[in-house]
């Protein structure tokens, strides 16, 4: 919450919040992902959401307690890009995302230009990846390892041991995800009963092999609720697929961002999955969850 002056001066002057919203490309059936169609319509926008101030009172006047609320309004400025359905791809642009200053892909669009990203970063990354059909997903937690399912151009992710005492086999999780796919296969099996171990290895090693976003994800999708989306929950089980790579991804980097320069105050990562267009929701009614989801998430903020 920031403060107010009662002195006869001004409120203060808020700075913008910068938000990165990133869909996912082509993939499988997809010509277009229903994720970046989601997206794709918040690039280059400006919300517009109250703060509420808290007042600064003289030494000498007690508190006043006339029930008024006093708030002030802030910009919040969002960005929004495309990420291939690849695993080198989320390697090489996720930790750029969380660099000061971000670095940024080349649009993927050439009448979608990216405006230059904010110096000191981004306050707030909102991922949306697609889904099977029903209920919007709210994701709490990226997981580090499990990754044996090939991506959109036939690769997969990196090895990172290999270990029969640890029964790396496809869970039932991931099973559900490869019927969902169809035509996306999970990689044979190593002397018919094992799989490799697949994920994040080299330069991961002191992270967890599950990061957890510092969102209040369960006080989120009970706001998105009162907006009117009654088709959303909260969710444990991101995939073990692209999404659930680029979360972890994503949240690992924050944390290594944060780490290696404290005076930085931390971003806010999260990740939504969306069905397919129109089952049953439409792009509008994604489009709409997400934009509302960041005015809550932006009036959370405390920096």
């Amino acid at each position: 919450m920031s403060d107010i002056d009662l002195n006869n001066n001004p409120p203060p002057e808020l700075r913008p919040y910068h938000v990165l919203v990133t869909g996912f490309g082509p993939f499988s059936r997809y010509s277009v992902n229903p994720s970046w169609l989601a997206v794709k319509p918040l690039h280059d926008t400006v919300l517009k959401v109250d703060i509420p101030l808290e007042p600064v009172l003289p030494v000498d006047q007690p508190p006043a307690d006339s029930g008024a609320s006093l708030s002030a309004t802030r910009e919040v400025r969002i960005t929004a890009i495309q990420i291939p359905v690849t695993y080198e791809a989320v390697l090489s642009i996720v930790p750029g995302l969380h660099a000061r200053p971000p670095v940024l892909p080349p649009s993927s669009e050439p009448f979608l230009p990216t405006p230059l990203p904010p110096p000191e970063g981004y306050d707030l990354f909102f991922h949306v990846g697609v889904i099977g059909r029903g209920s919007l997903r709210m994701e709490r937690v990226g997981h580090k390892f499990g990754y044996n399912m090939k991506d959109a151009v036939g690769s997969l992710a990196p090895i990172v041991r290999i270990s029969r005492d640890e029964g790396n086999q496809p869970s039932d999780a991931q099973r559900m995800e490869v019927l969902r796919l169809r035509d996306y296969n999970v990689e044979s099996l190593v002397e018919g009963n094992e799989l490799p171990k697949r994920g994040f290895g080299r330069g991961y090693e002191s992270f967890a092999e599950e990061i957890y976003t510092d969102v209040d994800v369960e006080k989120l999708v009970n706001h998105l609720k009162t907006c009117g989306f009654d088709q959303i929950y909260t969710s444990m089980d991101a995939g073990h697929y692209l999404c659930d790579f680029l979360y972890y991804c994503s949240l690992a980097e924050n944390k290594r961002s944060t780490k290696n320069d404290k005076s930085v105050p931390a971003s806010q990562v999260i990740f939504l999955h969306c069905p397919p267009v129109n089952l049953p929701l439409s792009t509008e009614e994604v489009t709409e969850a997400i934009r509302k989801s960041i005015m809550w998430l932006c009036r959370t903020l405390t920096h």
